[in-house]
């Protein structure tokens, strides 16, 4: 599927499973934050959207506007953090190389990257739209002998 050609019908046509929006303030800025940090691809950027691409996982970005007829438009708060309580967790990003770009790109660090007993190196790192994003990778196995 071509994402910068496919029509916005068609796209939503083709969704399947679980799906992610997240509703930011400025998509273009947040799809810079997440293509830095994370390294993740963008398709269809502008001012009101965006495809992101996270390996073969997709989500979208909506701007406030496009919310205009949403029940969920009544709920934002008018001052920032949004997303209290959600982590987005990225289960194939090295957390320590997460945190280097995300402290060169101005991100706030909530959790430096930590050994977890579940058995996940992790770090939060929050967007300036108050996500919590979680890069986590597995912890190696002590050799056992």
């Amino acid at each position: 599927m071509d994402y910068e050609t496919i029509t916005p019908e068609d796209f939503g046509r083709s969704l399947r499973g679980i799906g992610l929006n997240l509703l930011v303030r400025d998509v273009r800025a947040h799809v810079a934050f997440l293509e830095t940090v994370f390294q993740m691809g963008a398709h269809r950027v502008s001012e009101d959207f965006a495809i992101m691409a996270y390996g073969d996982q997709l989500f979208q970005l909506h701007s406030d506007g496009t919310y205009h007829a949403n029940p969920l438009q009544g709920l934002l708060p008018e001052n920032p953090p949004r997303g209290a309580g959600l982590e987005i967790r990225l289960y194939e990003t090295d957390p320590d190389a997460a945190v280097m770009r995300a402290e060169a790109a101005g991100a706030t660090i909530l959790q430096s990257p930590t050994n977890k007993p579940h058995g996940l190196r992790e770090a939060y790192i929050l967007c300036a739209d108050g996500y919590a994003w979680v890069p986590s990778c597995p912890v190696s196995e002590p050799n056992k002998g």
